[in-house]
């Protein structure tokens, strides 16, 4: 995987430097301390740390500690001869000396009572104060504590040493108890088993505590006699004891199994009693899924399974988990192994029969006594014993397989070595396993490989070789893997020219007697066909006889013994069934005697001939009896499969529901159909008559001296004609494949989006509000939307009780008031056309009952008084009453409403600010709302306000009443409103946006990406989906993600680093989400000046931009949401009413207080989201990051820290001074590690807060974890620390929504249903590709990528059934494939496209793979042509290697005739195609340049077949169909229109033309066709890093020169070579229409191959870039090779590494090679006829001439090179006047001949066309036969030709580019197309950098003033 490093992450250098210069973050050099730690001297890591932590108290303890720690080290290491020891040592003790010179100060006691006394004060402060604890962070604060006091006392107990002094009881007392406990306390992953512990959350859970007693029960298990008892012991430390496995793999599968167990129990229903007992329906299920496979492998080998139960019924549980605790445990520590399922079965066979043994007391009758494992139980027996051996046989054959270049045949990779298990013959490898069995053995190492590398290497005696099957590089494969396919399309073939060549050519005159007749010919070809498949299958397995059984060895020679006797009874049979017999039949007679004719006896020999394919069709359509009959296991059937098939382990039983066969079926027979009638009628029968008649016409004349004169029928012309229809008629299956693709996947989307949402009511409303809140907030902190758009989206946290209706999103209810109160105003009492507006808008209706309903809640809490509480009841009394007669608007004059709604609008403002000191205005505003009310909206007066006045005491006498005894109406008012809750805060908000939103907001959000979002989301809610479990019941899984060494969190250095343009990454990314920016600094309420100002806000630019990348933080972020989706589901679950009316934001506000209190609601769901998801990144370089101070292990333990549930498993490496003490060497040892953050909060608050990892499991490993593929073995090694049902395998490039990690509870519930004839084991989902606005390539990339990802693969799916794994967001059935191989396959090269090898072995071991739509997964993409290109290449590679592998042959061989067809075309069909199709071109060109040199076109000149050739026509305009990415096209059109509309569709595609998608996908037909093609012939693929960064930079000339030089501008230019020789020769095509028909597309093939990387290159036409590019290439062409000289420095480094797959080729790629390049000799022979200086003479000498003069110039050539070396130093005039000569020589040449044969212009362009591909032809020659050509001593002279056929091509290329810099406009027109995605993103790259210099301007001006 990528490195990607930003400018301030430094590669890994000498440890001590590294440690005193990264500090940067707030991990401090403190972290560094204790973690920059040589990997040999891990053990003081522990100490330094300490050190660290104690240091702000005691300065003079964190001394000691040090001191101790340097000791220590130099026990460890006393002769610093680990890596970096010295180093570190040294700058240990330059520290010590510092810090004892302060320390020593003020000091007063002996270091010796200095510890003693912090000790004590420790314990009692630390340790004493958190005993206590209960909640989870004390309990690690306590584990934390433990563990410092026991290093602690470590520390004293040295210091007392040196000072003789004793430790006094108190302490040794307190260390006693510190030494128990901290044997208990250890850092826990998910579960705390320590007995302290019983109290936290999940420890209540009945499931739990069930599984935990379950494991506990130890009842009659014996013991080892030395055995020390230990607290809880349970079965699998009874395991650990007899096996000697790991104690930290058995905690790990303890916690494992518990887990397991327990989510499995939860869902038995009906529900056994809440008693901790585990239900044996439990048991079983995971016992039964656990051992399948073990059981079918037992049954496939005739051998009895180990798993006895016994009869008494108590035992039987016990008995179940120490089987599965076995066979866990094995998993658990078998490494590599794990990629050998069977191999395991092996291993587990023996282990469970020994383990039986052992408690039925056995005796073994050869010592008498009790039965013992074979592989005793001292420590880690098991590894060292059964793990290591197996393990360093795959290490070996990794070797010899020379990182994979090596021939696949010479060495066994990891299916190899695992199918040795599916015969009985692995019983001989015997228990405990022989030393000497074959299996161990290799074979005799080749001596000098690179002498000898054309030899075979000796195969030793006992080297067992390949078994049942070898890769071996070959084009045969493919018609070996798919020979009924093309069977079927030969035999098709055959008929339809038969029928169009006979009679009249209409398929009816098939009825005619000789015509049918002669297609029954159709058998004879099969018969050849099958002895080919015969003869093939041997040849191609013959390195496999060794390990092959008798059987199928036996099965292969009568195959084709049996084959080769039908080639010779159906011709003769056939010749005797004609009375009349045509020529062929005739020959036959002729041999065999003419005797009398019997059709009968042919027709009986075809009978006899079709009788096994009648019972396969048979079969076929009964799917249930061939599963049957393929899986049965009894003799007498197995024989009977014999013949149709080997028998093999996998493989069996595949086929589908009869259901699917029919759909799958029917697609195919409609889609041949349709290819078969097109090809008759289109391509096959025009051509015949044409055909018919060129093989009638004479020519005696040709240009060029013709070997075979005498040729009948002009054979020539007919195959030239012949061969690109026959290759179109081949290939076209691929575009009728896409067709019906798209016709089909459009109509099951469609079909798919029928669905119903519930409707949701009461309770359901306040659950659905809280999930939709979350969505919205998690789209705030996104920055997707801005405050004002949350705030419009949002709806009501807290259910109002007095609101008795559903409370919609503001953004949908936005500027209904204004507008329903604007009608009301106009409606002049008549109601019924206010009513109609109100039915007719929804959404108006329940703004209004809202606003109504709000306003009368408000307003009685707000008033108190009793008077006024009167007054009011009575106006809402009588409005209610008029509401309910509905004559509300007739009653009421709503004229006035308008200066209601004014006032109340501001009383709203008021109550929002809640200021004391506006309550007088309140008191007003009332009054003004009450007159409104009372005197102008009702009209009859209310009698509660006759006495309105303020005292109501006018008139009864006339005295003054005292100021404090009058009544102030509104005076008792609820101002300031108290209490202020959040729920009434978010009331007036939500009534304040209702009352005054004047616009619509149907545009909220305004951001594509959030509109995308909730679209799909809503869409989605309508699809088929299972209805969700609660979270307690469903499914648990976990999500795995490997990482290598690419970016994690953007540094500000490379956010900020300005490319040579000036545009740095962070100014890319605001000018490309411009409104997301403008969000972040709304949302961190800063400008962008003050980002600077503070860490935190530094690091929240990071985390923007990272979030904007393809890093591994936006992977972890995205992932996350799975958790808090189960959080708040959990919540929702278990929440009672009232927490439910409260709301969970009111839950995350108090978590605080509830993390303290176990039995909270918020810690429950904690607890029940830990039981049910694990999320585990392998990030397998941490350790090695984290020791040389890493900037990556920074951020990654800050992500750790941040998400305290995530876990990281990373492979330690470790040195170790060997125990052989004569001999001090240093050995690596290595470690599957799984870490998390240490509990953050410093013990001491005074304290820096230290964010440090620590170690919960560490598990030993055999040896270097990575043998084959690096990504697969990334994922195995962390495997073991998943957890759960499901696992999702998610790349570190995906992303994930909030919105989406809801619906994971639904998807996973589709493991329980049945999809056809068996339940799913991968659950695919759709991918949503978020790198689509980046650039218009990124753009076309993504919409063909999501094409893929939802319409091709519903379509894979369902209905043809051959979906496979692609990529990563799909959830494996986690026990299904962790017992069968794991999710992906790692052996060295074969392997390279590992994902889609776990969809193959899944359906071979019976899996089902689905697709389901409504979920996705984000996904990033590569962005740039030549990151593209890379993957292109990459993904063309794998299918290459796919192809030989024996996973496509079985697929091919064991899937049913449709089935197979589809399997074909959607894997290495369709790279097949794409090569056919780019033959085509090759093979139409060749055919003319023959036609034309030959004189053959001129003499046919006036015939219709060459002038006006319609079927070519069609034939070539179906290549360039394929060949500008129609195919592509047209089910990305299909799908955009599906989600976004037809409309959009086109317009997209359109735009995409625009934008030159076509010139893009011709480009990638290039790429995929030289990879796919090299692959199979020579090998050669690689692992690509692509990078995963933004391409804003302009790549250099020479780079695109390496990349693409020999995939597309070689060939561009042999085009280019073939197309200018014909346009100057040729004469039938001067017709402007077919002219263009025939060659406008290769034109278009040719340019694009040669000048897309230059047109799609940013600043590709900048004259100022073209002139360094200029001088960057000619200094790269010129730089001399040689070791250690990379690639990139010199041509002559690149030029070997480009042709070093031929090294490792092998002879049969070396001959192809060869072969392939005698084409480049045609020119010179054909063209040398043409000159004008031969006169037209037809002579050989003419060529042989043409020889002479290639000789001389060579020689001339060499003579200068090598008098270049001999005399430019001592003789340089001399040489230099012989180099004058030379020209003289060649212009006198020159002139003579123009003078006297009258050689012309043209003469000396033909001679450059004839001679220049002759050269090319020799040199490639050279290259393939290179040993031999080094040994004759010419290689250099190869070099030299090279070097100037490279610059030639360079020259050819730069110059026109160099000729469009000149035009200014040219790069405008380039910037535009490439970066502004349809005119309408907005970055276009001259505003970029002006607004960029603009900036950097005012910055320094602004610097300066």
């Amino acid at each position: 995987m990528a490195s990607r490093r930003g400018p301030d992450q430094q590669p890994p250098g000498p440890q001590r430097r590294i440690m005193r210069t990264q500090t940067a973050g707030n991990i401090g050099e403190a972290m560094l301390d204790s973690e920059v730690v040589p990997s040999s001297l891990v053990e003081i890591a522990p100490i330094l740390r300490v050190a660290n932590e104690v240091e702000a108290r005691n300065p003079r303890v964190a001394y000691l500690c040090r001191f101790y720690a340097f000791e220590k080290a130099h026990r460890l290491d006393p002769t610093s001869s680990g890596r970096g020891v010295r180093q570190f040592k040294t700058a240990l003790l330059q520290r010590l000396e510092r810090e004892n010179e302060t320390t020593l100060v003020g000091k007063q006691k002996s270091d010796a009572r200095e510890m003693q006394n912090f000790y004590r004060l420790y314990y009692e402060q630390y340790i004493k104060k958190l005993q206590s604890a209960a909640d989870k962070a004390d309990r690690a604060q306590l584990t934390k504590a433990y563990q410092t006091a026991a290093v602690l006392f470590e520390v004293l107990k040295a210091v007392n040493l040196s000072e003789s002094v004793e430790v006094s009881d108190e302490i040794l007392e307190a260390h006693t108890e510190v030494a128990e406990k901290t044997q208990i306390y250890v850092p826990y992953n998910i579960l705390p088993l320590d007995p302290d512990s019983a109290n936290q959350a999940i420890m209540k859970y009945p499931e739990i505590q069930a599984s935990v007693s379950a494991l506990r029960n130890i009842r009659g298990l014996p013991w080892p006699k030395n055995h020390e008892k230990k607290v809880n012991e349970d079965i699998l430390d009874w395991l650990q004891a007899m096996f000697g496995f790991q104690r930290d793999n058995v905690a790990n599968q303890r916690e494992h199994l518990i887990l397991l167990l327990a989510n499995v129990h939860i869902r038995q229903l009906p529900k056994p009693d809440q008693q901790p007992k585990l239900d044996d329906r439990a048991l079983t299920e995971v016992m039964k899924k656990l051992f399948k496979n073990y059981t079918k492998w037992c049954k496939f080998l005739g051998r009895k399974r180990s798993l006895w139960l016994p009869t008494i019924q108590q035992e039987v549980q016990q008995r179940k988990l120490l089987y599965m605790g076995l066979y866990l445990l094995i998993w658990g520590e078998a490494a590599n192994l794990r990629f050998m399922p069977e191999c395991l079965c092996y291993i587990y066979h023996h282990m469970a029969f020994e383990l039986y043994g052992m408690l039925a007391g056995n005796v073994s009758p050869m010592t008498g006594e009790f039965i013992k494992p074979a592989y005793g139980g001292e420590d880690e027996a098991f590894l060292r014993k059964v793990v290591t051996p197996i393990y360093e046989t795959i290490a070996k054959e990794a070797r010899r397989s020379k990182g994979g270049k090596y021939k696949h045949s010479d060495w066994r990779n990891y299916d190899d070595l695992n199918e040795y298990f599916w015969s009985v013959d692995c019983f001989k490898l015997g228990w405990p396993m022989r030393a000497d069995a074959d299996f161990f053995s290799q074979p005799p190492e080749k001596l000098q490989v690179d002498k000898s590398e054309d030899r075979k290497p000796i195969t030793g005696d006992r080297w067992t070789g390949k078994i049942n099957f070898v890769e071996i590089r070959s084009f045969w494969h493919i018609f070996r893997s798919f020979d009924r396919m093309w069977s079927f399309f030969i035999l098709c073939l055959q008929a339809m020219i038969i029928i169009a060549w006979n009679g009249n050519g209409d398929l009816s005159s098939i009825s005619e007697g000789d015509t049918f007749k002669k297609v029954l010919s159709i058998f004879i070809t099969a018969a050849i066909l099958k002895l080919a498949q015969a003869v093939l299958d041997i040849m191609l397995s013959w390195k496999a006889r060794r390990m092959m059984s008798y059987h199928v060895k036996l099965r292969y020679i009568l195959k084709a013994i049996s084959a080769a006797v039908w080639v010779i009874v159906m011709p003769v049979t056939y010749a005797y069934s004609w009375k009349n017999p045509p020529g062929f039949a005739q020959t036959i007679r002729s041999w065999f005697g003419n005797g009398s004719s019997s059709p009968s006896l042919f027709i009986l020999a075809v009978f006899i001939y079709l009788s096994p394919n009648i019972l396969n069709v048979l079969l076929f359509l009964f799917p249930i009896v061939r599963r049957y009959l393929e899986r049965s296991n009894y003799k007498i059937v197995t024989l009977m499969m014999w013949w149709s098939q080997p028998r093999l382990y996998v493989g069996r039983g595949m086929h589908e529901s009869s259901v699917s066969l029919f759909k799958y079926t029917m697609f195919w027979v409609l889609l041949i159909v349709a290819k078969l009638a097109f090809s008759f009628y289109i391509e096959i029968k025009p051509l015949v008559v044409p055909t018919k008649e060129i093989m009638e016409v004479p020519i005696h004349t040709f240009k060029w001296h013709e070997f075979f004169p005498r040729a009948k029928n002009n054979i020539g012309v007919v195959v030239a004609l012949w061969a690109p229809i026959i290759l179109v008629y081949f290939m076209d299956t691929q575009i009728w494949y896409a067709i019906f693709s798209t016709i089909f996947g459009g109509i099951y989307g469609a079909f798919r989006r029928l669905g119903e949402i519930p409707s949701n009511k009461g309770k359901e409303a306040a659950r659905f509000a809280q999930l939709w809140n979350k969505i919205i907030t998690s789209f705030r902190e996104e920055d997707l939307i801005s405050n004002r758009e949350r705030n419009l989206l949002l709806v009501p946290y807290w259910a109002d009780p007095d609101l008795d209706l559903i409370q919609w999103p503001p953004f949908l209810l936005a500027s209904k008031i204004p507008i329903a109160v604007d009608m009301a105003k106009d409606c002049n009492r008549k109601d019924r056309e206010l009513k109609k507006k109100l039915d007719a808008d929804n959404y108006m209706k329940c703004a209004v009952r809202e606003c109504y309903a709000s306003c009368k809640s408000i307003i009685n809490n707000l008033v108190q008084g009793d008077r006024e509480k009167v007054v009011i009841n009575d106006i809402f009394t009588k409005v209610d009453e008029h509401i309910e007669k509905d004559d509300l608007i007739k009653e009421l004059n709503m004229s006035d409403l308008p200066s209601l709604y004014e006032q109340f609008v501001e009383l709203i403002e008021c109550l929002s600010r809640n200021n004391k000191d506006e309550k007088d205005r309140v008191v007003i505003i009332l009054l003004n709302m009450l007159e409104v009310m009372t005197r102008d909206i009702m009209e009859d007066p209310l009698p509660s306000l006759l006495d309105s006045n303020h005292g109501g005491s006018y008139g009864k006498h006339e005295g003054m009443t005292p100021l404090d005894q009058q009544y102030q109406y509104f005076g008792a008012l609820n101002f300031p409103v108290q209490p202020e809750t959040e729920a009434w805060k978010e009331k007036i908000r939500r009534l304040s946006l209702l009352l005054t939103v004047k616009e619509s907001a149907m545009d909220v959000p305004s951001n594509l990406e959030a509109r995308r979002r909730i679209s799909f989301f809503s869409n989605s809610l309508f699809m088929d989906m299972p209805a969700a479990p609660k979270v307690r019941n469903m499914l648990s899984y976990s999500v795995l993600t490997p990482y290598y060494t690419e970016a994690v969190l953007f540094s500000i250095n490379a956010l900020e680093l300005e490319n040579e343009d000036g545009v740095s990454i962070l100014f890319y990314l605001q000018k490309i989400f411009p409104d997301e920016w403008t969000n972040f600094l709304e949302r961190v309420n800063s400008s962008e000046e003050e980002l600077r100002g503070t860490g935190e806000l530094q690091e929240e630019l990071r985390l923007w931009a990272s979030y904007r990348g393809q890093t591994l933080t936006k992977t972890v972020r995205g992932m996350m949401y799975y958790r808090k989706a189960l959080e708040l589901q959990a919540f929702l679950d278990m929440a009672k009413d009232k927490d439910l009316m409260k709301g969970y934001k009111d839950v995350e506000s108090n978590i605080e207080e509830d993390s303290k209190n176990e039995r909270s609601l918020w810690a429950q769901c904690q607890a029940i989201a830990d039981m049910k998801f694990t999320y585990v990144v392998s990030c397998q370089q941490y350790g090695i990051h984290k020791r040389s101070g890493d900037a990556r292990a920074k951020d990654i333990l800050r992500l750790m820290t941040t998400y305290p549930s995530l876990r990281v498993a990373y492979i330690d490496e470790v040195e170790v001074t060997s125990n052989d003490k004569s001999k001090k060497t240093i050995q690596k040892v290595y470690y599957s590690v799984l870490v998390k953050a240490a509990s953050p909060k410093s013990i001491d608050s005074s304290n820096p807060v230290q964010n440090l990892d620590e170690v919960i499991y560490k598990i030993k490993l055999p040896g270097p974890a990575i043998l084959g593929e690096g990504k697969p073995e990334n994922q195995n090694h962390a495997i073991i620390f998943t957890r759960g049902e499901g696992l999702q395998t998610i790349d570190m490039n995906q992303d994930n929504y909030m919105e989406e990690a809801f619906k994971m509870r639904n998807l996973l519930e589709e493991f329980l249903k049945t999809h056809g004839v068996r339940p799913p084991t991968i659950l695919g989902l759709r991918e949503h590709i978020f790198t689509g606005s980046v650039s218009s390539l990124a753009w076309f990339m993504s919409n063909q990528e999501t094409s893929f990802v939802t319409i091709g693969q519903r379509l894979l799916a369902n209905p043809l059934k051959v979906r496979f794994h692609y990529g990563h967001p799909d959830v494996f059935d986690r026990l299904f494939h962790l017992t069968r191989g794991g999710v992906s396959k790692a052996s060295k090269i074969i392997n390279l496209s590992e994902d889609i090898f776990a969809g193959f072995n899944s359906t071979l071991r019976e899996g089902n793979v689905t697709h389901h739509e409504y979920i996705q997964v984000g996904k990033g993409r590569d962005v740039g042509l030549n990151q593209i290109s890379m993957f292109e290449a990459k993904i063309a590679n794998g299918n290459g290697e796919q192809t030989i592998s024996r996973d496509i042959y079985r697929l091919g061989h064991r899937f049913d005739f449709f089935r197979m067809l589809s399997c074909y075309f959607t894997t290495t069909g369709f790279y097949f195609s794409t090569l056919i199709t780019v033959l085509i071109v090759y093979i139409f060109l060749y055919g003319r340049l023959y036609l034309v040199l030959s004189g053959l076109e001129e003499g046919l000149s006036n015939h219709p077949a060459i002038r006006d050739n319609k079927p070519l026509q069609v034939a070539l305009a179906s290549q360039s169909f394929v060949q500008i990415g129609l195919l592509m096209a047209l089910p990305m059109m299909m799908e955009i229109g599906l989600e976004r509309g037809f409309r959009n569709a086109l317009i997209d595609f359109i735009l995409m033309q625009l934008q030159l998608a076509p010139v893009f996908f011709t480009f990638s037909l290039g790429t995929r066709t030289h990879y796919y093609g090299r692959t199979l012939l020579h090998g050669g693929a690689e692992y690509r890093s692509t990078g995963r960064g933004f391409v804003v930079f302009h790549a250099k000339f020479a780079d695109n020169y390496r990349l693409y030089s020999r995939s597309h501008f070689v060939k561009g230019i042999e085009l280019m070579i073939l197309l200018l020789v014909y346009h100057i020769f040729g004469h039938s095509y001067r017709g402007v229409v077919a002219y263009v028909f025939i060659t406008i597309s290769i034109w278009f093939m040719v340019g694009t191959w040669l000048f897309a990387p230059f047109l799609f290159n940013p600043s590709g036409f900048e004259w100022q870039k073209i002139l360094d590019d200029w001088t960057d290439w000619n200094k790269w062409i010129s730089n001399r090779g040689g070791i250690g000289v990379l690639p990139e420095k010199s041509w002559e480094s690149w030029w070997d590494k480009e042709h070093d797959h031929l090294r490792y080729s092998g002879m049969r790629g070396r001959i192809t090679e060869i072969v392939l390049s005698v084409r480049f000799f045609i020119y010179q022979y054909g063209l040398v006829y043409h000159l004008n200086i031969t006169k037209n003479t037809q002579n050989f000498l003419v060529y042989g001439a043409s020889w002479v003069v290639i000789l001389l110039i060579l020689f001339v050539m060499k003579a200068v090179s090598v008098g270049r070396r001999r005399f430019s130093a001592n003789f340089q005039l001399v040489f230099r006047m012989i180099k004058g000569l030379i020209f003289i020589t060649f212009i006198a040449i020159l002139i003579t001949l123009i003078a006297v044969p009258g050689m012309t212009f043209r003469d000396i362009i033909v001679c450059i066309l004839a001679f220049m591909p002759t050269g090319w032809g020799m040199l490639l020659i050279a290259q393939a036969c290179k040993p031999v050509v080094v040994r004759a001593g010419l290689w250099s002279s190869v070099k030299t030709l090279a070097r100037g056929y490279e610059i030639v091509m360079g020259l050819l290329l730069f110059i026109p580019v160099a000729f469009l810099a000149w035009f200014p406009f040219v790069s405008e027109f380039q910037t535009r197309m490439l970066f502004n995605q349809a005119f309408s993103r907005g970055l276009q790259i001259s505003r970029i950098l002006g607004g960029q210099r603009k900036d950097r301007a005012d910055h320094t001006s602004r610097n300066k003033e």
